[in-house]
């Protein structure tokens, strides 16, 4: 995945958009055997709680209230980066699960010299929840909201599995994009260039000035990078009028996955939002055949279009007995609160069950 490349972290850190200024101190983790690199960890002291999507202020606030400094602490995983990717990296031909082991283990010790308050993995996979849950660490539920292909040929295949009102309001909110006179388009790959870096930040700057919980975080430096030594990981989804683009929503992608990173626009039209971040990129998960559709954090109104809650994993150590004590209360509760609505998934997004049809094979004609 492109959120763990060499090239993804480099334009984060080289482009001044994480860093120990920004709150940021690069402090990654790697396993040696000899010369050769046999394991590695992205991770960085953090000096705030902005930019993870795993929300713990609270937690910040009941430290100061014990006395606690919470900050520094040490976060294992990516910068402004709130997707599930493997965060414990091993060469090919290792064994991972000691290789794994011996990362946690420097992950403590190296917290506990450098003066952190406790150890945060956010957004592993399932595989390294479990690990890091019987290792001993907190785990925690958080809630994400993701589309999922089962299938379909087309994008009717995905409106055929919601009642009829529905259906109807997600083709008319589509169809309000021709109305309005826009096009849109998914530009990626070889069409890439730097104007497209230079749109995704002006869009990127546009929403988070838009908002009062906005923060302007990544530098264009930081677009020019990604799109220059990553081109094949980068989409643009953009919305034409008249000749010109006047939103667009910057996307990475794999074989397999669609993560949804950041939008704008320089116009205001109904349903723009939903046609840009949602139905142009469910439609193109469809014709390639990929199988998630991950928009990022937040964003309950995903729902009612087909994106399931999913649980997304966190594993948290803090060294403060009391305070540990406390949090592993909370997230208990926590997850019981939050598991009815993964088990719920589809119910809850109004999906009936897929039933896809096999279309009839016609058979090969005879010969004369």
């Amino acid at each position: 995945p492109p959120f763990v490349r060499h090239a993804w972290l480099s334009a984060m850190e080289e482009s001044g958009s994480a860093t120990e200024d920004t709150g940021w101190a690069p402090h990654h983790l790697t396993l040696w055997r000899g010369p050769k690199l046999v394991a590695a960890a992205p991770a960085y002291l953090k000096f705030h709680s902005m930019g993870e999507y795993i929300y713990d202020f609270g937690w910040a606030n009941a430290a100061a209230q014990l006395g606690v400094e919470y900050y520094p602490k040490l976060l294992v995983g990516g910068p402004l980066s709130p997707a599930t990717v493997p965060r414990f990296l091993t060469a090919p031909g290792e064994d991972a699960a000691p290789l794994r082991r011996a990362l946690l283990e420097a992950a403590v010790a190296s917290a506990e010299d450098a003066g952190c308050s406790g150890v945060h993995v956010l957004y592993p996979t399932d595989e390294e929840a479990d690990f890091l849950e019987e290792a001993g660490l907190a785990r925690r539920i958080t809630l994400q909201f993701h589309w999922k292909n089962p299938g379909y040929r087309s994008y009717d295949d995905y409106l055929a599995r919601f009642d009829s009102k529905r259906r109807h309001q997600l083709k008319r909110e589509r169809a309000a994009a021709a109305t309005q006179g826009l096009q849109l388009r998914t530009v990626r790959q070889n069409d890439l260039g730097p104007e497209h870096a230079h749109r995704a930040y002006t869009f990127y700057t546009s929403t988070c000035e838009r908002h009062a919980w906005g923060q302007v975080q990544l530098t264009p430096g930081f677009f020019e990078r990604v799109f220059r030594d990553l081109p094949h990981a980068v989409e643009m989804v953009e919305a034409v009028k008249d000749g010109h683009v006047i939103a667009g929503a910057f996307n990475l992608v794999t074989p397999e996955r669609l993560y949804g990173r950041y939008w704008g626009c320089t116009e205001e039209h109904p349903f723009l939002h939903f046609n840009v971040c949602l139905y142009q990129s469910v439609d193109d998960c469809i014709q390639t055949g990929r199988k998630v559709f991950e928009p990022g954090a937040g964003g309950e109104h995903k729902v009612s279009r087909g994106f399931e809650p999913t649980a997304v994993h966190s594993a948290h150590l803090i060294f403060d007995k009391r305070l540990d004590k406390a949090v592993r209360g909370f997230l208990r509760m926590e997850r019981q609160r939050l598991a009815p609505a993964v088990e719920e998934a589809e119910r809850i997004c109004g999906l009936k069950p897929w039933n896809p049809v096999t279309p009839p094979v016609t058979p090969p004609e005879t010969p004369p």
